[in-house]
């Protein structure tokens, strides 16, 4: 656990932290309690439960807030509370990230009930702090329980804990009072919400130096301009007639045009096991932080998101994994409401998204249903047509289905050449419509499900080629597309924010009634 000014010690560079602090508020307290108070400040070395200040983060200016759990056990009472809001408005007002490490058994008996309301104004601070798009990142210590878990300790951009923390809502030794039985043993541990999508991962506090890092480079530092841009934005994407130019030569390879590329072939090549997906393009950026499950206690391992740089250009982004995916494995509605979450932090921390879509199909089953598969298709529809941040999205692989189309409407789509989007695998149409299988081939095509026709007609913007299929190239591919990709973000990122919202809302009001 370490003691606050252990973590402050590790988290930030040597001799950088300078207080905030101010004597704490009076508080009414019996001479009982003011006895406690006294020996609780010699014991722990503190004032107060809390220390606020700033310091520097590899020479990063941030400001923190660390609880000392050595004062009566970090909880929290209204003189700790005030501590909290105030640093919080003051970040807020020098326009600093804030860096929170509780640990604490929750509210301060000793104060009762005006402790106990005390979180709510702790949490209204922060969400006028991530209201004005200041990251706000959470490290949580051994424990974290109560009333403080239940707000500044789970209102973070990104979470993490220490290694075997002992976090959760309500206390073991609480539970066993109420209901004379013990806690069921393992859930109330770091590792267990990590791994059930409550928090995004388990890491030392060294680690979580890096990762802090590495989160506020790709969150505070502007776009880089694109090498020979020269800042400028990056020319008009190549219109269709570019990809239906002829034979090309790359590299003493023959390239087939996309147009020569029947649909079925698509399909079938976007089904390679080696075809590269997600994580082959996240190898080629950088300052990646991942990010895992919900924050809710739902995690789907067919998805990927993370804070990232393509280039220079700072994103979040979130896409289908294909190594996650199999045929007992598919994606779900936890899945998109992972997108969701996804969609949130990108519009509060006002960086652009990123969304690639890579999917055989969402998840068809009971669960599926019950948990609201389709209401969160729906969700993701809308979040996205009217979200308040640049978005481009990427038809890497198969498009099936409404998993597909849930990370599609975006201000730029990008496809590869051998990318395809359908309502249902062309298998599932053909079973439709001539109840077999057989047609699958004939019905991809006149589907006009493929990445040229898709750019005929006004869905897709922009085809990355494939010399002449991704699984034959799988890092020049990777390359190539993130590299279209920051040219994409480089655009929409210098362009009015308003303007984007009107241009995407005309794209698609006008899908399917032509030029």
């Amino acid at each position: 656990m370490g003691t606050a000014r252990e973590l402050l010690g590790g988290l930030l560079d040597p001799g950088s932290f300078v207080s905030w602090d101010r004597p704490p508020v009076p508080v009414d307290a019996s001479p009982e309690y003011r006895k406690e108070l006294s020996a609780a400040a010699a014991t722990a070395g503190t004032d107060e439960a809390v220390l606020t200040g700033e310091g520097l983060l590899r020479g990063r200016r941030v400001a923190v807030i660390a609880c000392e759990f050595a004062f009566l056990a970090g909880s929290i009472g209204v003189a700790a509370a005030e501590r909290i809001v105030t640093a919080v408005e003051r970040a807020t007002e020098l326009g600093l990230p804030l860096l929170a490490s509780p640990t604490s058994g929750g509210t301060r008996m000793q104060e009762g009930t005006v402790a106990f309301v005390q979180m709510v104004k702790v949490a209204g601070a922060l969400a006028v702090h991530k209201a004005a798009g200041h990251p706000y990142l959470v490290y949580l210590r051994d424990p974290t329980m109560g009333g403080v878990f239940a707000s500044w300790g789970s209102l973070g951009h990104m979470t993490f804990a220490e290694p075997g923390a002992l976090v959760g809502f309500l206390g073991p030794r609480v539970y066993q009072a109420l209901y004379g039985k013990q806690f069921p043993e393992g859930v109330q541990t770091a590792e267990n919400l990590y791994h059930n999508g409550v928090i995004d991962g388990v890491v030392p506090v060294s680690v979580f130096r890096r990762i802090a890092h590495r989160t506020l480079v790709v969150l505070c530092d502007g776009p880089i301009p694109l090498p020979g841009k020269g800042g400028d934005v990056p020319p008009p994407a190549a219109g269709v007639g570019e990809f239906l130019a002829g034979p090309q030569e790359r590299g003493g390879l023959a390239v087939l045009d996309t147009a020569e590329v029947h649909a079925w072939q698509s399909v079938l090549i976007s089904r390679r096991g080696d075809r590269p997906g997600i994580r082959e393009l996240l190898r080629h950026v950088t300052d990646r932080v991942p990010l895992s499950g919900t924050g809710q206690g739902e995690l789907d391992r067919t998805v990927v998101h993370a804070l990232a740089r393509f280039r220079g250009q700072p994103c979040i982004v979130f896409g289908h994994d294909r190594a996650g995916q199999s045929p007992d494995n598919t994606m779900g509605p936890a899945a998109l409401r992972e997108a969701r979450r996804s969609m949130h932090l990108a519009a509060e921390l006002r960086v652009p998204l990123v969304l690639v879509i890579d999917t055989a199909g969402a998840s068809l089953s009971r669960e599926a249903e019950e948990r609201g598969l389709a209401p969160e298709i729906a969700r993701c529809l809308a979040d996205l047509v009217t979200l308040d941040t640049p978005t481009v999205s990427v038809l890497l692989g198969q498009g099936s289905g409404g998993g597909a189309l849930a990370l599609l409407p975006a201000d730029r789509v990008l496809a590869a050449a051998n990318g395809w989007l359908a309502p249902l695998p062309p298998e599932g149409a053909s079973a439709i419509i001539h109840r077999d299988t057989w047609h699958a081939p004939g019905l991809a095509a006149a589907q006009r499900i493929r990445a040229v026709d898709l750019e005929a007609d006004g869905i897709v913007d922009r085809i990355v080629h494939e010399y002449p299929d991704a699984a034959e190239e799988p890092v020049d591919f990777a390359m190539r597309m993130v590299e279209t990709i920051a040219e994409e973000l480089a655009a929409l990122t210098a362009r009015p924010l308003d303007a984007l919202r009107a241009a995407r809302h005309l794209r698609y009001r006008r899908l399917g009634l032509g030029a």
